[in-house]
C-alpha cells in the first residue's frame, strides 16, 4: 500500500505521471525515516530538514504540511500494511514539485507519496567483523559539489548510484565520496565518522555531506561527554589509515562498522560505546 497525497492506495494503483518533475528532473526531496512499533525515530529532525529542503528548493508548503499532520500520515500507512507494533518498519517520504513545466516549472505546488518496507532488527546492532567483513574504498571517479545543493536529500542521487555500482562490482561493501577539494565528506549511503583515541571526527555539512538525521544524535548525545570527544571537521584520505576505527550511520541500519580500508584493519571498541549510547538514548525517548 503507498500513502499518495494523503489517500491510502494500492501499489498499482499508486502510479506517477512520467512528466513526474521528480521522475524527470529530479525536482523532489526525501525522507527515508525508521519506525520502531508505533513511534517514529526523530520525527522532529526529519520534518525541520524536510522543511527547509523544500525552502531551499523554493517549493510551496502547504498549510496542512504540520508535524502532526505528517505523523498521522506515515503512522496510517504504515498500519494499512497489517504490520504488527512490534515490528520495526523502513519508511521514504517523497515530496515533489506537482507541476507542468520544463526546466522552469509553472507552479511550486507540491505532492508527496510514502512507502513502507519491513526492518529485521527492532533496535540498532553492529555488524560483527567475525562474520560480516567490511571492506570500503574511496570513490575517485566523480566528486561532489561543495555547495548547499550537496547537502540536500534530493532525487538526484546520480554520483551515489554510480559510487554503488563500483562497490558491486568490484567487492566492496561501500564506497566514500569525496568533495571538489578531495576531502572524504560521506559513504554513499550515511554519514562517515573516524576514530583516533579518544576523539570522534565527521565531516561538516559545509563540506558538501548530507546533513544526517542519525548524525545529529550521535553530536548531541556525546557533546558533553567526558570519555570521548567529538568535532566536526574535514577528514583528509590520508588520515583513514591513521585512524583506529571508522563507522557509517544512516536512520536505518543505524552504524556500521568498517573493518577494512585498503591494508588498514579496525577496530570497534569505541563504535561499540556509541552505540550503546545511542540505543540508551532511544530507549529513553519512548
Amino acid at each position: 500500500m503507498i500513502n499518495f497525497n494523503g489517500k491510502i492506495v494500492s501499489n498499482a494503483q499508486a502510479n506517477l505521471s512520467v512528466f513526474n518533475r521528480g521522475y524527470a528532473y529530479g525536482d523532489a526531496v526525501f525522507e527515508t525515516i525508521r519506525v520502531n512499533g508505533n513511534v517514529i525515530l526523530f520525527l522532529e529532525d526529519h520534518y525541520f530538514r524536510l522543511m527547509a529542503s523544500m525552502r531551499i528548493l523554493r517549493m510551496r508548503i502547504p498549510m496542512d504540511f504540520t508535524l502532526e499532520y505528517l505523523e498521522k500520515q506515515i503512522l496510517d500507512t504504515v498500519a494499512s500494511h497489517g504490520i504488527p507494533k512490534n515490528q520495526s518498519v523502513r519508511v521514504k517520504l517523497n515530496v515533489f514539485r506537482d507541476s507542468e513545466g520544463l526546466y522552469t516549472p509553472q507552479k511550486n505546488n507540491v505532492g508527496f507519496f510514502i512507502s513502507v518496507a519491513k526492518i529485521d532488527q527492532p533496535f540498532y546492532a553492529l555488524n560483527e567483523i567475525e562474520s560480516n567483513a567490511y571492506e570500503i574504498e574511496l570513490f575517485k571517479d566523480h566528486m561532489v559539489a561543495k555547495d548547499l545543493l550537496s547537502t540536500l536529500k534530493t532525487n538526484n542521487r546520480v554520483l551515489n548510484v554510480l559510487a554503488g555500482i563500483f562497490a558491486k562490482e568490484n567487492n566492496f561493501a561501500n564506497m566514500l565520496l569525496l568533495n571538489t577539494d578531495k576531502k572524504v565528506i560521506e559513504a554513499t549511503n550515511g554519514n562517515i565518522f573516524l576514530v583516533k583515541g579518544s576523539l570522534i571526527k565527521t565531516p561538516p555539512t559545509a563540506d558538501g555531506c548530507i546533513s544526517g538525521v542519525l548524525k545529529k544524535q550521535i553530536l548531541r548525545i556525546l557533546k558533553n561527554n567526558k570519555e570521548l570527544k567529538i568535532e566536526e571537521d574535514s577528514i583528509s584520505a590520508f588520515e583513514l589509515q591513521k585512524a583506529d576505527e571508522l563507522f557509517i550511520t544512516n536512520v536505518i541500519g543505524g552504524i556500521t562498522s568498517v573493518t577494512k580500508y585498503r591494508k588498514k584493519q579496525y577496530s570497534t571498541d569505541v563504535t561499540k560505546k556509541v552505540l550503546s549510547l545511542l540505543n540508551f538514548d532511544i530507549r529513553l525517548k519512548k
